[in-house]
């Protein structure tokens, strides 16, 4: 059960950075700024999800 939580979790934050680059490059080729605050919704709810994994994670493998 462990390591199927831990590899969930790696998935999600490795999801977060993917699109943090995304944003990025969208940034940097001078991309339209809605798909950039799109993106950056998206990180920021990926980013949520990624840590209410990673305390369920911990609340239920722990104690």
């Amino acid at each position: 059960m462990p390591t199927i939580v831990t590899f969930i979790t790696v998935v999600a934050a490795l999801s977060v950075a993917m699109v943090l680059l995304m944003g990025l490059w969208n940034l940097v080729r001078g991309g339209s700024p809605n798909r950039s605050q799109a993106l950056m919704r998206m990180r920021v709810l990926l980013q949520l999800v990624t840590i209410v994994i990673a305390m369920l994670a911990l609340y239920f493998t722990t104690g």
